[in-house]
């Protein structure tokens, strides 16, 4: 994509810059804000940067300006069919959004990382933002009620996406008006991908916590030594030959692993108890994190608890995702794990048999984008079921 020009400064005209009467007073006309305000009604950037210069031009040497002048000129520039019958608003564009007993400006931005939550792609939210933008644009708004914005962004997703898809929206809306964390618990073997599926999660949640079992690990490692805790000292495919005196077979595997698991989910009953007590909501993925392991009745009085294992099903995906975690860090070797597919595979076949005893959601993470939306979609129903209602949409 051919990045945006730079916006220079622009020279004073003679006698000082130009003013732009307002009805708050008078503001200094500054291109930048224009080119902003042009874009927000649908223009294009080379167009409204283009437009902006002129109009700079046009006016330079004057001492005040209108905003019905400004408006007059960029229609002359642009064309009425696309600037529309609404004035420019070079100094006055902002939209206030009120909530909470406060006033924040309007972003795009932080709106379409709220419609994230409902299973969307990024390009999709940010396409719903904008247009909410230019509606209120068009319609003059400066001030607005998060609620009643929170109305609109339901409105425009029911219309572009169906009604489920909106709900969903409002759910998450809803729980976050709630003095509970979330805390999503994502298992799983080495290479299934947890820890990427929990980043791009949490970035759509908008949640700032994501702990991986690797780093509560090597914390415990540190302060419990080989000789005191052996387990945590070896990968979880390769535990058991420190408890079992080389007994290789699935048995030790499993035994191993188990063991390891045991102790390092001591660190993530610490993890999580903080997040709560601190209310903030909080993802931790990793090996560790085992059905039937985890006490979770502890926390469902404080916290809405969602427990998913991820897997990979196809032997194959995992030898491609070792081979490209090679290539993006140096210093894991694939044949490390391929070395050892079998003991991971053995794991994995466990995990799965626990999740299906204590009835926890598998996604089997073939293609990532998919299972990014497949456990925000488990996310959402999960908090639906536990009667966090789909408000009604604002009006």
């Amino acid at each position: 994509m051919k990045p945006d020009p730079p916006v220079a400064a622009e020279p004073a005209p003679e006698g000082g810059r130009i003013q732009v009467e307002d009805a708050a007073g008078p503001r200094p006309f500054m291109r930048g804000i224009l080119i902003h305000s042009l874009m927000s009604r649908g223009i294009p950037f080379e167009a409204a940067f283009a437009a902006a210069n002129e109009i700079r031009r046009r006016f330079r040497g004057r001492v005040s300006v209108t905003r019905a002048e400004i408006a007059a000129e960029a229609k002359s520039l642009i064309g009425p069919a696309a600037f529309g019958e609404e004035h420019a608003r070079p100094a006055s564009g902002l939209i206030a959004v009120a909530g909470h007993g406060r006033e924040a400006p309007f972003s795009k931005g932080i709106l379409s990382q709220s419609l994230l939550a409902a299973a969307i792609e990024p390009d999709v939210a940010f396409e719903v933002a904008r247009e909410i933008e230019v509606a209120l644009l068009r319609d003059d708004v400066h001030r607005i009620d998060r609620l009643e914005l929170r109305g609109l962004a339901y409105e425009a997703l029911r219309t572009r996406l169906g009604a489920t898809i909106a709900e969903r929206y409002l759910v998450w809306r809803s729980f976050q008006d709630r003095e509970r964390p979330l805390i999503l618990l994502l298992g799983g073997t080495a290479g299934a991908g947890k820890t990427s599926l929990a980043l791009e999660v949490a970035r759509r949640l908008g949640i700032r916590r994501v702990v991986s079992t690797d780093a509560i690990r090597q914390v415990m490692r540190i302060m419990l030594s080989r000789e005191l805790v052996p387990a945590i000292h070896a990968s979880s495919y390769e535990a058991w030959k420190a408890i079992a005196q080389g007994a290789d077979d699935a048995d030790a595997v499993v035994e191993g692993f188990r063991d390891q698991a045991q102790i390092v989910s001591v660190g993530v009953r610490g993890m999580v108890e903080r997040a709560i007590a601190e209310n903030a909501s909080l993802i931790v993925d990793g090996v560790s994190v085992v059905p039937g392991l985890i006490d979770l009745d502890a926390w469902r009085d404080r916290a809405e608890i969602v427990f998913l294992v991820v897997a990979s099903l196809d032997p194959e995906v995992f030898r491609t995702r070792f081979a490209s975690r090679a290539r993006d860090e140096s210093r894991r070797a694939p044949h490390h794990y391929l070395e050892h597919l079998d003991a991971i595979l053995r794991i994995q076949d466990h995990l799965l048999e626990l999740a299906d005893r204590f009835h926890v959601p598998i996604v089997d993470n073939q293609q990532f984008d998919r299972s990014v939306l497949s456990i925000l979609r488990h996310v959402i129903e999960t908090l639906r079921e536990k009667g966090i209602p789909a408000a009604k949409a604002p009006t």
